[in-house]
């Protein structure tokens, strides 16, 4: 059971409902993920952290895979599922 409250996808209204449905097509499940989720309160802060991590996992110095290699890599020595 979540700790922290949001907003499950059948409750999304207005910009929340828009950001899903964003998230949802750029995701690689089709979904929104729960780490993203836990800002669905904030919109405002859902859609910068969004808008952070989309710059922080695009090509540049590192690859995608190796951006997603660290952050599974940090997650695992945190024992965090994320």
């Amino acid at each position: 059971m979540a700790r922290i409250a949001w907003i499950e996808d059948s409750d999304a209204t207005g910009e929340v409902a828009e950001l899903y449905a964003e998230l949802k097509q750029t995701s690689m499940r089709g979904n929104v993920p729960d780490i993203l989720r836990t800002m669905s309160l904030r919109p405002d802060f859902l859609r910068a952290i969004n808008q952070a991590s989309r710059l922080h996992f695009t090509d540049g110095a590192l690859s995608r895979a190796e951006h997603e290699m660290i952050a599974s890599y940090v997650s695992a020595l945190n024992r965090c599922h994320y």
